[in-house]
Parts: C-alpha cells; structure tokens; sequence
C-alpha cells in the first residue's frame, strides 16, 4: 500500500496575491492536492468494503 496522504489545508488568505496571474496559483495546488487526497480516500473506502463484505 503507497503511503496515506494528509488532508491538505487551504491557503492562508494571505498566500494569494489575488491577482489572478500568477500560475499557477496556491489554489491551483491546493486544489490539486485535494483531489490526490479524495481519490486515495475513495481508494480506501473501495478496499475496506471489498476486504469486509
């Protein structure tokens, strides 16, 4: 098994310069971040009910 994820935690609200130009954006990476963590916890969930029917 890879190794478990942590929940990412959104950007500060000083972390963005709320420009919209920079690329990509903390929340870019945030986001990005937060969809690897949803679909290993789907992953998860997926293998716990398969091993416990």
């Amino acid at each position: 098994m890879t190794e478990q994820l942590e929940k990412p935690f959104p950007p500060e609200d000083d972390d963005c310069c709320g420009g919209g130009a920079c690329n990509p954006c903390v929340w870019d990476h945030y986001y990005a971040e937060l969809q690897k963590w949803r679909i290993q916890q789907a992953k998860l969930r997926e293998q716990e009910e398969t091993s416990n029917p």
